[in-house]
This record gives C-alpha cells, structure tokens and sequence, in this order.
C-alpha cells in the first residue's frame, strides 16, 4: 500500500448506523452515528457520533496578469469571522458555490464576471480540498486563471443576495508582505497567493 497514492482505508470501512437532519437552510446539519476501521487492526471503533455541516461545492480563482505584474483579490464581510480580533472583512479570491449540477469552471467564469467584471478563458486547476473536514462536508475547487484586468477596482456582487465586495488590483510586490503580515485568514487566499509566488519565480528563471 503506498499512502501517497490512496489512503490506508476507504468509504467501505466506515459503517454509517443513522444520519438525521437537525437543521435545513442556507447550510444544512445531520447528526450522524457511525463506526469505522481502526488503523492496524480489523476491528472498528464504538459508536461515534457526529455533527455534520452539509455545504455545495465550491470553487474559487485567482485572476493574475503577467504583464501588469498585477493580481485581483476581493474583500467582504464573512460572518463566520465576525469574532475576529482584527476584523470580519476578508480578502479572499473570487469564489461561490455550485449552482446545482454547475461545473465548477462554469461557477467560476459565473462569479468572475459578478464580482470583478473579468471575462475568464483560460483555466488552471491547482487543488481540489476539503476546508474544515472535521465537521464540513464542502469540496472546494482552487483555480488560477490570466486575463486582463482593469486598472482600478471597484464595487461588485448581486445585490438581491446581499452580496456587497469590493475589488482589489494588487501588484506582485504586495504578495510576500500578505503572506507574512497576518492579513490573510482563509486557506484558499493563502493556497493561490502561495502558487502565484511560486509561478512568478518560475518565468522569471526561464
């Protein structure tokens, strides 16, 4: 078995006795009971029981400009970092959930067109990864993707859906400063801006 490729068990060995919902909105909650496999043996654990957050999936991009020696982040109010000791505002990269049976480009291309005005071609996918599996079924898709972006930015999102975002065209230089002052709180941001920095080094050696 080589834990690089594929992990030491799969869903086969979990053993799912109940899941029930205790909550249905915008995110919806089960509690569920379950035994799985305990590593190294062929025995399972006693019954476990969990609280489950059920989200779509999700995919996000960083939009970025070679020639410009520029990026563009978004920055809103995130309710899930309304006790955050410097501030609920987030930059973040252009993101949503799926819309049903969406693809997740097709998301992409959806919300970079609501919330920067970009029109995207050219996708890059960089990761596909569960933000919190602890307690969060959500699957987020990380993508890069060049275009051409606007000089300034500006105020975007669909009002109906309470969304208010503001856009920011940040320049290469700014990238090491975000990943070292603290600014930066969620994993997909600091994922992209990671990749850019790498990226950026590797033209610059061809």
């Amino acid at each position: 078995m080589n834990i690089i490729k594929r992990a030491t068990y799969n869903s086969d060995e979990v053993d799912i006795l109940s899941r029930e919902y205790l909550f249905r909105g915008f995110i919806q909650v089960e509690k569920v009971s379950l035994k799985h496999r305990l590593f190294q043996r062929s025995d399972y654990t006693s019954v476990i029981h969990r609280e489950l957050i059920q989200r779509p999936e999700a995919a996000g991009v960083l939009i970025y400009n070679d020639h410009q020696q520029k990026f563009a982040l978004i920055e809103q109010f995130r309710i899930g970092a309304m006790d955050d000791q410097d501030s609920p505002w987030q930059l973040e990269v252009i993101a949503g959930v799926l819309d049903g049976d969406e693809s997740p480009e097709s998301c992409i291309r959806r919300e970079s067109l609501e919330e920067s005005g970009c029109e995207l071609q050219q996708l890059e996918h960089l990761f596909s990864f569960y933000p919190s599996a602890g307690a969060c079924a959500e699957l987020f898709h990380l993508y890069s993707a060049e275009a051409e972006l606007p000089e300034q930015g500006g105020i975007f999102g669909v009002a109906d859906e309470g969304e208010n975002i503001q856009l920011h065209i940040l320049d290469y230089a700014d990238i090491r400063s975000l990943l070292t002052n603290g600014r930066l709180r969620n994993a997909p941001v600091i994922m992209a801006l990671q990749w850019l920095e790498q990226h950026i080094k590797t033209i610059r050696n061809v």
